[in-house]
């Protein structure tokens, strides 16, 4: 009998399938919606899979560069965001596509996060929230809604978060969107409008893990933590930056909030060179 061959086989380094995720995390919901994104594009012939370049840096998020079928660098935590920053400056015809956690992106890298919107840096980053530091112990994270107890807040954290949506909107990004795992027909149609874009393009997926944050906060059945974040996910048509709320209390709004057709830094240095 042949065996069944998944039309997204041919995107995947099958020899490291099935991946090292967790039962319940979202990140493989995520991965397939970008894929048929990227499926789509290649097969439109507005992308060519030699040019795609994946980086990741340290986290559960970062380790889909373990799996794409693509050039891929796993560098150090927070430092995805440069390292492509360097790759397309030396080979501006590279599509690059960061991965990374709200750790990783906002936290420990949040400094180049902001630098790179500001200077509309050709590039995608796709920042997954799932609210701690999950791969690393369940640390506090930048996204960490208030009162919440993690490993390092046991008494429930004290801090305000950062909106990253917000933060990234208000600097000179082209593109800025937010979905869920609960809602894959937004991650893979926001994804979709970034491969054809050029500039800075910045998505946050906000995705379940049940076995950090879920247990932190009584929703340690993958189907249960699911089923609460699809209630709190609301949808808007093209909000604007100031609806850009994520509560986890009171409701996590997912949309395009920003569309621009800024120059992108390349195209601003090409410029200045001819």
């Amino acid at each position: 009998m042949t065996r069944q061959i998944h039309p997204l086989d041919k995107h995947l380094r099958l020899e490291r399938i099935p991946t090292l995720y967790c039962p319940g995390c979202g990140l493989g919901i995520a991965l397939g919606a970008l894929l048929r994104a990227l499926d789509k594009r290649i097969s439109e012939g507005t992308i060519n899979p030699d040019k795609v370049l994946w980086v990741g840096g340290i986290g559960c998020s970062s380790r889909m560069v373990f799996y794409v079928n693509y050039d891929a660098a796993h560098v150090i935590h927070g430092r995805a965001i440069p390292f492509a920053l360097g790759a397309v400056l030396a080979n501006p015809d590279l599509l690059a596509i960061v991965t990374g956690g709200d750790g990783d992106i906002a936290g420990i890298g949040g400094n180049h996060l902001i630098h790179a919107a500001r200077r509309n840096v050709d590039m995608i980053v796709l920042m997954f929230t799932n609210f701690v530091y999950a791969m690393t112990g369940g640390q506090v994270a930048p996204t960490t809604p208030r009162g919440v107890s993690t490993t390092t807040t046991p008494r429930g954290n004290p801090e305000y978060p950062v909106n990253a949506v917000k933060l990234v909107g208000s600097l000179n990004a082209n593109y800025v969107a937010r979905a869920s795992v609960t809602t894959p027909h937004y991650i893979e149609q926001f994804f979709y409008k970034a491969l054809g874009m050029r500039g800075f393009r910045f998505i946050e997926i906000v995705s379940t893990c049940p076995e950090i944050y879920g247990r932190h906060i009584g929703l340690r059945d993958p189907v249960e933590m699911y089923s609460e974040l699809r209630k709190r996910v609301k949808y808007k048509h093209k909000p604007s930056l100031e609806k850009a709320e994520i509560d986890w209390e009171k409701g996590i709004v997912i949309g395009e909030f920003v569309e621009r057709s800024n120059p992108s830094l390349i195209e601003i240095l090409k410029g200045v060179r001819s």
